[in-house]
């Protein structure tokens, strides 16, 4: 079965900020607002050491916990953002966003049962939060519970019909399951919303080379290639294996 994990990217909204390079921060908030702003730059050391000063000034500001530890998943410090989500839900245990992030974190750890708790308690507190399903189902389906995948991924879309990497993520999971026309037709959706998904187009031609329908999986095979060279090795390596699966046992 394939194994994929998708990064969801969750973004904090903030009525001011401050523009990086200003005078020197003189309060709580200024350290925050300039640590969003280093964050956005790409200077992960400078919005992590802002952020700690913060935490300094304020040691129950769960958002700020949230932040640093997002910084520090970013550099790879996996083990600093666990310990930073996990203060977060501390000092707020109904925040849903340190949940989700926590469970991202697991994910990419593997930890795939503690993910999906994770993402199952962030459900409980905003059951309206299309990525947190998207992102259980992802993880789901890396243990293999397909049809509980599917059902996750069904109800992202239910929420958002318009996201991709859900269709996606269930054109996966029935394709796994031997559902071929039901996968199509998610990447299918997927591709129809996002035209740049490689992953999609690389499903999809996989898929009708599993059908046997290899002249209509060349040109998303080549295409999704050509979007993503890093794609290669895997489509080729899955083209061969499907391809020897056709041959008779002797």
């Amino acid at each position: 079965m394939r194994h994929f994990f998708l990064l969801i990217l969750l973004l904090l909204s903030l009525s001011a900020t401050v523009a990086y390079g200003q005078a020197a921060p003189s309060s709580a908030e200024d350290y925050f607002n300039r640590g969003v702003a280093r964050n956005e730059k790409g200077d992960l050391d400078g919005a992590i050491a802002d952020f700690t000063k913060v935490i300094e000034i304020d040691p129950q500001s769960a958002v700020t916990y949230l932040n640093r530890g997002n910084a520090r998943d970013e550099k790879g410090d996996h083990d600093g953002a666990m310990a930073d989500y996990n203060k977060a839900i501390e000092i707020n245990p109904r925040y849903a966003e340190a949940y989700s992030n926590r469970g991202l974190a697991r994910t990419f750890k593997n930890d795939l049962d503690g993910a999906i708790a994770d993402f199952t308690k962030a459900i409980e507190v905003d059951p309206q939060y299309a990525e947190l399903y998207l992102n259980r189902g992802v993880a789901r389906a890396g243990k293999g519970d397909l049809d509980r995948a599917i059902a996750d991924f069904t109800k992202a879309i239910e929420i958002i019909p318009q996201l991709a990497p859900a269709y996606y993520g269930r054109g996966s999971a029935r394709e796994d399951k031997g559902d071929l026309d039901g996968a199509i037709a998610d990447y299918t959706k997927a591709i129809e919303i996002n035209p740049q998904d490689a992953n999609a187009y690389a499903g999809r031609g996989l898929t009708k080379l599993r059908q046997g329908k290899d002249a209509e999986a060349q040109p998303d095979l080549v295409t999704a290639v050509k979007m993503d060279s890093k794609l290669k090795s895997w489509v080729e390596a899955t083209t061969n294996k499907i391809k020897l699966a056709r041959k008779p046992k002797e």
